[in-house]
């Protein structure tokens, strides 16, 4: 009887052995748990990155804009500024000039008229040194080709070559900035070349 007990309990935990393997197997052929983090999707990913350095791209562009129109404006308010000091400047002396004038018209004293405009000539110097604006100096100074431009040599003994002899157009600098040239006419020895950079000779 006892075999018969032995015999009847052992099919039984086989079973039970059986049943737990197989619901083992199940579960583990059924997938991957609910609980079981997934990872993120790379191609979402990578478009979330594309929008965001899209949008800082937009960001950095409209203030690079904004920073252009703003740096543009205020070159334009300088240079309106610039221009407005330097007729400020200007105007007084204009007006003496037409004082000088209205005055010549009615006087036949040419002494008075010539101390006028000379008086008028140096308030314009003056104004244009107060705007840092200097006349370039020419006469009896060696030919620099840097702030003089050559339109004529003339053969002379009585100049070292290269002297500027007169000159014709005043030459200005603003700072170290040039203006305009001064036109100037320079020595060259008889029968010479004529200074170096000087131009060509036309005496």
């Amino acid at each position: 009887m006892q075999g018969d007990s032995n015999s009847s309990d052992g099919p039984g935990d086989d079973q039970a052995s059986v049943d737990e393997s197989t619901g083992q197997a199940a579960g583990t052929a059924g997938g991957e748990s609910p609980s079981t983090p997934r990872g993120a999707d790379p191609l979402a990913e990578a478009q979330a990155d594309a929008t965001r350095m899209k949008d800082a791209w937009m960001r950095s562009a409209a203030d690079f804009d904004n920073f252009r129109k703003r740096t543009r404006k205020e070159l334009e308010d300088a240079r309106r500024s610039g221009r407005e000091d330097l007729l400020r400047a200007v105007l007084p002396v204009f007006d003496n000039l037409e004082r000088a004038i209205q005055s010549a018209l009615r006087t036949k004293d040419v002494k008075a008229v010539a101390d006028g405009l000379a008086m008028v000539q140096r308030q314009f110097t003056e104004a244009l040194g107060r705007e840092g604006i200097a006349r370039i100096a020419t006469v009896g100074l060696p030919f620099d080709p840097s702030v003089h431009e050559a339109i004529q040599q003339v053969e002379t003994s009585d100049h070292a070559p290269g002297t500027v002899l007169a000159e014709v157009q005043p030459g200005y600098t603003q700072g170290d900035r040039l203006m305009r040239a001064a036109m100037v006419v320079v020595a060259k020895p008889k029968g010479g070349d004529g200074a170096p950079g000087a131009g060509e000779t036309a005496s």
